[in-house]
């Protein structure tokens, strides 16, 4: 996986600035941070529901075996 450094984040940046322009840049970055805000909270709901589903049956198992 290919990792970023600093000095291609600076030119990331810089390069956002000139296309995007200096007044418009603030208010895109807040913008992409609700967006990566909101990806993170919708991933994290899908994780918790997926272990309450594993812990429901794995609960389920140990009941039956215990029935038995």
């Amino acid at each position: 996986m290919p990792q970023i450094g600093w000095f291609e984040l600076l030119v990331i940046i810089i390069v956002a600035i000139l296309v995007i322009g200096p007044k418009d840049f603030p208010v895109v970055l807040k913008k992409i941070g609700t967006w990566v805000g909101s990806i993170k909270r919708y991933f994290s709901d899908v994780q918790k529901n997926v272990n309450e589903i594993t812990n429901l049956e794995e609960d389920n198992k140990k009941k039956d075996k215990s029935d038995e």
